[in-house]
């Protein structure tokens, strides 16, 4: 007696295949069912970013995209890791995206701002992102007060971006690590421009 077999690889995704035995020459039919919610694969893709698997990121969170287009969250997952491969257009695409599906999401606003911020553009746009993402209830304001300390040095507006550190370093947690290096190395950055004078009528 013939029995069908179910067969599940380490992506979870059930391959079933459908044999017409009694139509010999006909080619064999095979269905692919992928059980994974959206959130489900986005979930997956945020295992595999913090594990530096960004390849694996960007399937899960297309493979998210596929069942639910205007994903936001996914949508900013893919701009994440297009910016951490310095993609930085497509990166700004996605952020776009994002926004255009929910304005007022935070990560995309302060994302967007530090592309912008990172290509040396639009930085009065990109303030006015990264304060409207500071508005937003969020856990990451610390990243956030970061991006705007940088946006403040590079247009020269040294004081503000000093101020814009104390409140970053306050809202930093201790363990992280990344984040507190680049409070530090900011601050260096202020230090050396006020001590050569690069700004003088700042």
């Amino acid at each position: 007696m013939h029995r069908s077999r179910f067969w599940q690889n380490s992506w979870a995704w059930w391959l079933v295949s459908l044999s017409l035995a009694s139509c010999s020459g006909l080619p064999r039919i095979v269905i692919l069912h992928d059980p994974l919610t959206p959130e489900e694969h986005v979930a997956l893709a945020t295992r595999y970013e913090a594990q530096g698997l960004t390849k694996q990121a960007a399937e899960e969170y297309q493979a998210a995209l596929g069942k639910l287009p205007d994903d936001v969250t996914a949508l900013v997952g893919l701009g994440n890791v297009a910016y951490q491969r310095g993609e930085m257009k497509v990166a700004e695409g996605y952020y776009r995206k994002a926004l255009k599906h929910d304005p007022d999401q935070p990560a995309a606003n302060n994302n967007l701002a530090s592309v912008y911020l990172s290509l040396g553009k639009n930085l009065d746009d990109a303030e006015r992102l990264t304060r409207r993402a500071l508005m937003q209830q969020s856990p990451n304001k610390a990243y956030f007060w970061e991006t705007l300390a940088g946006i403040h040095f590079r247009q020269g507006r040294l004081a503000e971006a000093q101020a814009d550190l104390i409140v970053a370093d306050s809202m930093a947690p201790v363990e992280n690590r990344e984040l507190r290096e680049k409070i530090i190395q900011t601050n260096k950055q202020i230090a050396d421009a006020l001590e050569k004078n690069l700004y003088p009528n700042r």
